[in-house]
């Protein structure tokens, strides 16, 4: 995908204290080109605004922590720039694909007593907060790939309770786990010795990776019935929240030639209107889009090429009309902003994709 400029409407400031209604967008800012340039993460923040978005989770892969340290942490500098001037929240979610199994947990506890003591990320007005204490998401535990540490559910429970309990009170935690899909079953992508069930229990937020495990609305909605309303219940009885996550669609065909080039249509919207709608009135009070700013697997949902005319003919692009719709460059901005709407209680639950999304949004009746 190719992302484009723009701008819009405005928003009020985010409610930093609370999970509760929360849209919150994945944030990979691995793009150097412009994750170092502070305009360009403030715009984005900034167009999360624009369209009433609620704030990120900013991606740290463990593997490139030390680099990040050494270069300053530009990119968490700039979003962090970036929540303050437009009211927006957020927390960091570390990816742990691809850790060292030997070193990865000091290397987590380290580098967020760093963030917490150097950055003072946890101190800032914007850090997105529950229940007391400041979100942290940690993705990837439980996932059956080896790359996907650790591999022992013993030593996962041991640092999801350091965070949560064992550490000094400045670092304690409420604790977001990315997690298999299949993490209530333990079956197909999450591992299946029993300790793992232990290991989801101890989290106080789950947030299953869903990223492509259906293709259509058909999968979707069959995905809703066996996985997410099952999900809650079980995330309700262990008084969890239970934060799915959608997509707009997927391709991966940059990276893979031989795969499609559009592998899961975003369908105009539909594929993700559909899934929010579900995960909404099954129950969920909070959800994360995959992602924001992700174009080397076509979940991007900033503003991106409309036509394919509007991208360079060298190569393959997928554009916003792979599907043989017109759109404009900044519909799936517009469609999250609905979706938050939704979730904060502010437009009523519809299976019916939105027409013409805000913003500008309408006022509620009796404003």
């Amino acid at each position: 995908m190719l992302p484009v400029c723009g701008g819009a409407g405005a928003a009020d400031v985010v409610d930093a204290s609370t999970l509760k209604g929360k849209v919150l967008l994945g944030y990979q800012g691995w793009f150097n080109y412009s994750a170092f340039n502070r305009k360009t993460v403030v715009r984005h923040i900034r167009w999360m605004k624009d369209y009433g978005l609620d704030g990120v989770l900013v991606q740290r892969f463990v593997g490139s922590i030390a680099g990040k340290r050494s270069g300053g942490d530009v990119l968490l500098e700039n979003i962090i720039a970036g929540a303050e001037q437009s009211g927006r929240t957020f927390a960091i979610e570390y990816d742990i694909t691809g850790g060292n199994l030997a070193t990865f947990g000091s290397t987590l506890r380290k580098d967020w007593q760093y963030l917490v003591d150097e950055l003072k990320v946890t101190s800032h007005p914007n850090y997105q907060r529950h229940n007391g204490k400041p979100v942290l998401a940690i993705w990837g535990m439980g996932l059956t790939e080896d790359r996907h540490v650790p591999h022992d559910p013993a030593v996962a429970k041991q640092l999801i309770e350091w965070f949560r309990s064992q550490a000094p009170a400045k670092y304690q935690v409420t604790y977001m786990g990315g997690t298999p899909a299949r993490w209530r079953t333990l079956t197909k992508d999450a591992r299946p010795e029993p300790g793992w069930s232990e290991v989801y229990q101890s989290m106080d937020v789950v947030q299953p990776w869903t990223v492509g495990r259906y293709r259509n609305n058909a999968g979707v909605d069959k995905w809703k019935e066996e996985m997410i309303v099952p999900d809650l219940a079980l995330a309700a009885r262990n008084k969890q929240l239970y934060m799915p996550v959608v997509f707009p669609g997927f391709s991966w065909h940059n990276l893979k030639k031989e795969t499609e080039k559009n592998r899961i249509p975003r369908n105009r919207g539909e594929f993700l209107w559909r899934q929010a709608y579900n995960a909404k009135v099954a129950g969920a009070t909070v959800l994360k889009i995959a992602m924001f700013d992700e174009v080397n697997e076509s979940t991007a949902i900033f503003k991106v090429a409309a036509r394919r005319q509007d991208a360079p003919d060298q190569g393959y692009w997928l554009t916003l009309d792979a599907d043989g719709a017109a759109l404009p460059s900044d519909w799936y901005l517009r469609l999250a902003g609905e979706i938050t709407r939704m979730f904060h209680g502010e437009i009523p639950p519809s299976p019916t994709l939105p027409e013409k999304p805000g913003p500008p949004w309408k006022a509620k009746a009796g404003h």
